[in-house]
């Protein structure tokens, strides 16, 4: 099969080539209308860009990467897949889309402009500052979602801290006055703004924290199991328990089975993130609803912005969360 080419396009154009080079790349140069009409005909002959070619005459690579602080434990698998395909649904097949783990990189010298036009970093840890201080120093354009930084970095934000403030707030409303905490991986930021939200709606309602009612998870299904496991173990048990993500609140409601107790008549499990199959559960979860999906985004679309308009950003925004009501929870 013979590969169509600019010249070919150009040829049924009626135009020269270098403006069909130009609207296939989006030049400012060449008025709406043109761009529209070459691009239809391109697709039309099928037409597939040579993108080495098109790298080398640009000067760009056509790479966004999507690192995260770590592919292996701490990052759960609903929250990675919903990041990846928000961010491709974005970007579609104008860039190839890398995804890696910050934490596979023992040096940093492969992160360059030359392999990356952008980059979008999921960061969970403060660990991540000196990868992302390596690309803010490289000029490439950067966003950095989910924690914050104190660069001037693009940084789309969750409200964490307000988020379990309002879902402790939620079990408290329901009557519940002993609630447990399963947390997430230590050293990520996301745990210790989601265990001081569950501390601050103590605080306010002057409530007790009770010893030994905050566990530790990793985020991954079977911390939470292992955790909630600890929780039932305890002479006096919580009515409730919030889980800092979804997948721990899994894990804890088959913790909670193994024990022949009953969700909620016997204890409440509150979820975090409502991840595909919260609502799919037994019984179906009552969770905290993060925009992931429209973090990621947002996160990819003010990245094109920036490699774009080719200049820096210190903008910071900050998305909401809201309470999913379901079925797992008790109002006593």
């Amino acid at each position: 099969m013979v590969s169509v080419t600019i010249k070919d396009i150009a040829k049924v154009a009626g135009v020269a080539h270098s403006t069909v080079s130009r609207a296939l790349n989006d030049s400012k140069s060449i008025s709406d209308e043109t761009k529209v009409r070459i691009r239809d005909i391109a697709m039309e002959l099928g037409y597939s860009p040579n993108v080495s070619a098109r790298s080398l005459v640009l000067d760009r690579s056509y790479n966004i990467g999507l690192f995260f602080t770590t592919m292996d434990k701490g990052t759960a698998v609903s929250f990675f897949y919903d990041v990846v395909r928000s961010v491709n649904k974005v970007i579609r097949d104008e860039y190839n889309l890398m995804v890696r783990g910050i934490d596979d990189y023992r040096h940093f010298h492969l992160i360059s402009k030359k392999n990356f036009d952008g980059i979008v970093i999921m960061s969970q840890s403060k660990s991540d500052d000196a990868f992302i201080t390596t690309v803010h120093e490289r000029q490439i354009p950067m966003v950095v979602l989910n924690r914050e930084v104190e660069m001037p970095v693009c940084n789309i934000l969750i409200n964490d801290r307000t988020g379990v403030f309002h879902a402790t707030e939620y079990l408290i409303q329901n009557g519940h006055r002993k609630i447990g905490i399963i947390e997430g991986k230590e050293d990520f930021r996301s745990t210790q703004l989601r265990k001081q939200g569950y501390v601050d709606a103590h605080h306010h309602y002057d409530l007790p924290l009770y010893d030994g009612f905050a566990v530790r998870g990793d985020y991954s299904t079977e911390s939470g199991y292992e955790a909630m496991m600890g929780l039932l173990e305890r002479d006096v048990l919580p009515t409730a328990v919030f889980c800092s993500n979804d997948e721990m609140a899994m894990g804890a409601i088959n913790a909670v089975s193994r024990k022949g107790l009953r969700i909620p008549e016997d204890i409440s499990i509150m979820g975090y993130d409502d991840s595909m199959f919260a609502g799919y559960l037994t019984p179906r979860l009552t969770t905290v609803k993060r925009p992931v999906d429209e973090m990621g985004k947002k996160g990819a679309a003010k990245l094109l912005d920036l490699i774009n308009d080719n200049r820096a950003s210190g903008e910071r925004y900050y998305m909401n969360v809201q309470i999913v009501e379901r079925d797992s929870i008790r109002k006593l």
